[in-house]
This record gives structure tokens, sequence and C-alpha cells, in this order.
């Protein structure tokens, strides 16, 4: 028991940091549509430069690829490719702020995935995913715009989060027996493959088409360093690898906090040409997926703490 708090600490943390990074991506990702990449452009060059990092440190360390961890990557990757594509795609119609908030739905979708798979689920995470479900519905709500402000890529970034739940829920169970770097350097490689694919395929202006132009700006090589190295390579080695001692609702509540970095990068004016502004409503949103994350991780250690001191004063 002793090693494994610190051990489950250590993951919480991990995924925390990975939240951050990822909400990094949103901007990033922003940046790079409105400097000329296409959809398809930018995926590939994503996740090309996240498979080379995760490949290059694989051939370092000598990783061994086994055929059912590679099985497992290939499933992931599957599911990685075609939600990346509707959430990237969702950017072009959508802010970025919005596709970070919607996206975190998938802390409500994770448990009823999860649930599906077998896995029990804890009071304090269903609590945790119920706090986080009302603050992103003030985050997203536009108050006096049709449907709610309500677009094409709201409902490509919803279909997204969906399938983040069965990303997260596949990743907790695939984590526990297979190779955390084979399993990310699977994902990556597929939907970098796939994407490559795809856009090959595709017509004017939906392909490789005018990419010299948007990768002739420094800042758009800036974003996809970050978004190869740290939010693909970095941030999958790390969830493959330490989700494994969380469940998968827990970690979608700790993941929940990455739409509240978003908004916060996207408010920062820190990436050029992205300024968004929130109102006190959504800013209050926001603080409430904050607190669905403490009630999750925090709410079972309190109650064991109170439990014996209840009991005490019973007997007393």
């Amino acid at each position: 028991m002793p090693k494994s708090r610190p051990s489950h600490l250590f993951a919480v943390c991990a995924l925390a940091g990975i939240s951050l990074v990822w909400a990094g991506g949103f901007p990033a990702a922003k940046y790079s549509l409105q400097a000329g990449l296409s959809v398809g452009a930018l995926l590939s060059l994503r996740f090309a430069i996240g498979t080379a990092g995760l490949g290059l440190l694989m051939l370092l360390l000598k990783v061994p690829i086994r055929r059912r961890d590679a099985m497992d990557g290939l499933w992931l990757g599957l599911v990685l490719a075609t939600l990346f594509w509707l959430q990237t795609d969702g950017l072009r119609f959508t802010t970025t702020s919005k596709s970070g908030f919607i996206t975190g739905l998938y802390v409500i979708f994770t448990p009823m995935v999860a649930l599906l798979f077998g896995d029990r689920l804890r009071p304090s995470h269903a609590l945790g995913a119920l706090v986080a479900a009302m603050g992103l519905a003030l985050l997203v709500r536009e108050p006096g715009s049709a449907w709610g402000g309500w677009n094409r890529g709201d409902s490509e970034t919803l279909l997204a989060a969906v399938l983040c739940g069965f990303h997260i829920v596949m990743t907790s169970h695939f984590s526990r027996r297979s190779s955390g770097w084979v399993l990310a350097f699977m994902q990556v490689a597929v939907t970098g493959a796939a994407s490559l694919l795809v856009t090959l395929c595709l017509p004017a202006p939906f392909g490789f088409q005018g990419a010299g132009a948007a990768l002739a700006k420094g800042g758009t090589w800036v974003a996809l360093v970050f978004m190869g190295l740290l939010a693909t390579s970095l941030a999958f080695y790390v969830q493959s690898t330490y989700q494994a001692r969380l469940g998968a609702t827990e970690s979608a509540i700790i993941f929940s906090s990455e739409p509240v970095w978003t908004a916060a990068l996207a408010m920062s004016g820190w990436v050029p040409g992205i300024r968004e502004h929130l109102s006190p409503v959504q800013l209050m949103g926001g603080g409430l997926i904050l607190a669905a994350t403490l009630v999750a991780e925090l709410g079972p250690r309190l109650l064991r703490r109170l439990t014996p001191a209840e009991s005490e004063e019973a007997i007393g």
C-alpha cells in the first residue's frame, strides 16, 4: 500500500500535466489552419513528427514490439485518427475555446463507455462527472445566438468527444497488458499513415495544395513541432503508460481540466492571431470543472479520514 500511493499520485500529476500540454494543442492547431494548412496536411505533418520522435526513442532504448501490443495500438490508432479528423475539421467552424469545452464532454461519455466494458463506477467519480458536465454546459452556451451558438464544427467536435470516451477506456484496458511505448508509437503511426493516405486522395483545397506557403512561416513550424513532439509523442506515451494506474472515469475527470487551460491560452493572446473572450458565466463553468477534479480526487480520501473519526465518536 505505501508503494501504490506515490505511484497513483505520480500518475495523477502526469495526466494533469498532459492535460495542459493537450490544451496548448488547440490554439496551435487553430493557428496552423489559419496559416493555410488543410486539416489533412496538418494531421499528416503533426503525426509524422510524432511518429519520428517516438520511433527514434524506441530504437535508442531497443524497445521490443510484441504482436499483441501492436494490435492494441492499431485499434487505438484507428479510433484516434477518426476523432482527430473530426476535432481538427471542427476547428475550422468553431472557436478554440468552444472546441476545447465540447471535447471536454468526454468526461460524461467515458463513464458510460466504461460501464459497457464492465468497469465499476465509483460514487465520487460519478459526482465529479456530473459537476464537470454542469460546468461544461455553462462554458459552451452562448445566450442570444441561434441554437445557442451551435454549428457544424460543434457537432463534429461532439462526435470526437464520444470517441475520446472510447479511446480513454480502451487505453485503460490495453495499457494494463501492453507496453506503453508500443501503444503510443502504434497509434501515432497509424493516425499519421491514415491521415496521409486520406489527404493524398483529397482534392484542393483539402489536400497538400497551398501547404508550402503555410510552411514558409516560422510560426507554423513552431506549432507543428509543439503538437508533434509534446502533444503527440510525449503525451501519448505518458497516457499509454500511466493511465494503467487509474480508472477510466478518474482519468477522464483529470483530463476535464483541459478545456479550462485551452480557454486560458485562447484568452491570453500568447498565440498570434488568437484572442478570445469568455463571459462571467463561462468562467464560472471553468471553475466548476476544476471543482469536479477535486471532488473526484480528494473526495474518497476525505471520506476515509472522516469515517474512523465518526466511528470513534459513535463508540464514545
